[in-house]
């Protein structure tokens, strides 16, 4: 997986050379986000809340609705790590106060400050599951930086991460000397890391070329990709194609070909259908921002609706763990199977309140006569939901139940179509919920 870094301060997204230059800032943080949620999950980091001088929060908390995050910066609380989850983010990133000994703070390396805080790790594992949690195992010279990588602590970095990995799902190893130079990662810490831990390892710091990303995935890592990007100097699209396991492709299909499964999936979780994708249909599929694929029986670049119009409108690319497979979340215009059915796996789209918002969507668009949802004003809905809601509080029996319920959904949702928002934002608001 290519992940994209967003890094924030003083509400701006900053590129720093050794997390002190300032290089370049931005202002759109939320296409930025959108943008790189394409091609896989987006790191932010609040370098303010880092260095402790303030917070990013606000800032932050659209972006964990737009994108797949793992958010790192300052957090040092599982209270902290449950509150960010909360609001949406999938994975938390911890640091330096993963390498304190809370015991023995302010003594210096000399008198033992620093060691693998064991208790911190163990408990931010319990809270928020090993799977959400990284550790940042930031080096200098095999020697394990924190506090922006301005302390060192003395402890080796493959001992470090041996210690570390019963807690965390992943490791995300910054080669700090060369963090922000353009001048390519040292990948034998890398390589050493890879071969003494088991967890999923992401390597960042200094990473240039797409040759650099292609050499980081074949160790069985993910690349992190900042300065690089930002500078124009690695495109993400080519950056997420390179990282496939092709030579896995090449092996399931012998030459001339070199060919990764790819499955479509609806936004509500519904599979579409499956094919196989190339590099030339990869491309076609970030160009297009349709989902294309090659085809074996025509041997061929296609995409799906070019004649029928049904395309599938890309979301977002994910791999599997060995990253010779892909996930393609796009959303379906019109019906996928040559069929004609919803799916090639199922002939009617599932009833979803996310299909019945796009009902009322369309009418509200394309007022059809007749269509009692068309002449629905803002006064009308709202005294049906109270009609409504009065008549679900009535029923008794289950049938009564689900009729009344039925039609307070149904009026419930016409009232946050009109006020444009969204059954997503509803859902955020519930997972959020569920998981403080």
């Amino acid at each position: 997986m290519v992940i994209a870094s967003i890094d924030i301060q003083n509400g701006k997204v900053v590129q720093l050379k050794q997390g002190a230059e300032l290089v370049l800032q931005r202002d759109n943080h939320l296409e930025l986000a959108e943008e790189f949620d394409r091609y896989g999950e987006v790191a932010v980091i609040d370098l303010d809340a880092a260095m402790g001088k303030g917070s990013n929060l606000e800032m932050i908390k659209p972006i964990l609705r737009k994108a797949e995050c793992r958010v790192g910066g300052g957090v040092k609380t599982t209270v902290q790590a449950q509150e960010l989850i909360s609001l949406g983010a999938r994975k938390i990133i911890v640091g330096s106060c993963a390498f304190r000994d809370p015991a023995k703070k302010g003594a210096g390396i000399a008198g033992g400050e620093f060691a693998v805080n064991i208790p911190f790790l163990e408990t931010m594992s319990k809270k928020i599951g090993r799977h959400r949690l990284i550790v940042a195992v930031d080096a200098r010279a095999g020697e394990i930086v924190v506090d922006g990588w301005k302390t060192p602590t003395g402890l080796d970095l493959i001992e470090a991460a041996k210690l570390v990995e019963p807690f965390a799902g992943e490791l995300l190893f910054t080669c700090v000397e060369r963090e922000g130079t353009m001048t390519g990662i040292d990948l034998a810490p890398a390589r050493k890391l890879r071969e003494a831990v088991s967890c999923q390892i992401t390597a960042a710091g200094g990473v240039s070329t797409l040759a650099e990303v292609e050499e980081i995935a074949a160790l069985g890592c993910d690349v992190q990709l900042g300065m690089a990007l930002y500078t124009g100097k690695i495109n993400l699209a080519d950056a997420f194609t390179v990282s496939l396991n092709w030579k896995k492709g090449e092996i399931q299909f012998p030459a001339p070909y070199s060919l990764l499964p790819i499955i479509v999936q609806a936004p509500d979780g519904q599979v579409l259908m499956t094919g196989f994708t190339d590099k030339e249909a990869l491309a076609e599929t970030f160009k297009r921002g349709n989902v294309c694929f090659h085809s074996r029986t025509r041997n061929k670049l296609w995409m799906k609706g070019e004649n029928s119009g049904n395309v599938l409108k890309l979301i977002r690319l994910r791999t599997d763990c060995d990253k010779d497979a892909i996930l393609a979340i796009a959303a379906p215009e019109g019906s996928v199977c040559h069929t004609g059915a919803w799916s090639c796996f199922i002939n009617n789209r599932d009833y979803t309140l996310q299909f019945l918002q796009n009902i009322i969507q369309d009418r509200f668009r394309n007022p059809a006569p007749g269509s009692y949802t068309a002449t629905l004003d803002d006064e009308l809905v709202r005294e049906k939901i109270m009609e409504e809601a009065k008549e679900l509080c009535e029923a008794k029996t289950s049938e009564e139940i689900i009729w009344e319920a039925a039609d307070l959904l149904y009026f419930t949702t016409v009232l946050m179509t009109k006020a444009g928002v969204s059954i997503q934002e509803i859902l955020d608001e519930l997972d959020r919920r569920h998981k403080k």
